[in-house]
C-alpha cells in the first residue's frame, strides 16, 4: 500500500433544499471519477476548513457559500491516498451552477443510497439518509 503517511485534509459541504441534497458526479479521469460526491474539496495548506469551503464552492458551483457547523468527521485510507474528510452543513446564495463540467443533482435524503459514492462518504451518507 502507497498511502501518503499525512492524510489530505478535504471539506464537503452538506448543501440543502426543500429536503434534497445537492451532489456532484466526479469527473471522468479523475481520482474515483464517476462516483457521486458532495461539493468540496483538498485545504490548502494554512487554510482554514470555512475558507476551503468557501474557495471551492466558488469555484465549483459559482455561488458565495455560508458554511455552518461540521457534522462528520472521518479518515479513509484508499489504495493510493489517505484523506480525512470535514463534512460541513453550507448554505449557498442563488442558484449553483457547474463550474467544471461534473454532473450537479438534488437529491432526496430517501434516495441518497441509491448512488454511488466513495467509501470514505459512506457513513455520512447513512446518517443523512437516515439509515
Amino acid at each position: 500500500m502507497s498511502a501518503e503517511p499525512n492524510p489530505i485534509v478535504v471539506i464537503a459541504a452538506v448543501i440543502e433544499r426543500d429536503g434534497r441534497i445537492l451532489v456532484g458526479r466526479r469527473l471522468k479521469g479523475t481520482h474515483l471519477g464517476g462516483f457521486w460526491e458532495l461539493p468540496g474539496g483538498k485545504c490548502d495548506p494554512g487554510e482554514t476548513h470555512e475558507a476551503c469551503l468557501v474557495r471551492e464552492i466558488a469555484e465549483e458551483l459559482g455561488v458565495p457559500a455560508h458554511v455552518g457547523e461540521e457534522i462528520l468527521s472521518v479518515e479513509h485510507a484508499y489504495p493510493e491516498k489517505r484523506v480525512r474528510l470535514h463534512f460541513h452543513r453550507c448554505a449557498i446564495d442563488g442558484e449553483p451552477r457547474s463550474m467544471i463540467g461534473q454532473e450537479l443533482r438534488w437529491v432526496e435524503r430517501a434516495d441518497l443510497m441509491s448512488l454511488e459514492f466513495p467509501e470514505a462518504d459512506r457513513k455520512l451518507i447513512e446518517i443523512l439518509s437516515g439509515t
